[in-house]
């Protein structure tokens, strides 16, 4: 009988053991996962930031190209009535 009561109380040291190594495992598992949970939401907070960033960039860009335009719109028309000028001139 002390030999079985040894024995159960070696195997439930052990068990408590078993039982505080896995709390810890599991622990430890549980703040790993908080914080790639924290990095990947830090992340997603910079992505969003720079996709703000880039369509604003874009719409620089976008109203460049259309001043841009415009401007050789206005140089073309510039260049046409010198030439007309010109050549309402030389024709006199």
């Amino acid at each position: 009988m002390k030999k079985l009561a040894k024995y159960v109380a070696i195997g439930l040291v052990v068990a408590m053991a078993a039982g505080c190594s896995n709390s810890a495992e599991i622990a430890a598992a549980k703040q790993k996962a908080q914080s790639d949970a924290s990095s990947a939401n830090s992340a997603a907070t910079s992505a969003e930031t720079a996709s703000q960033q880039a369509q604003a960039a874009a719409q620089q860009a976008d109203a460049g190209a259309a001043q841009a335009a415009d401007s050789a719109r206005r140089a073309d028309d510039a260049v046409a009535r010198l030439e007309a000028a010109f050549s309402s001139s030389v024709t006199k």
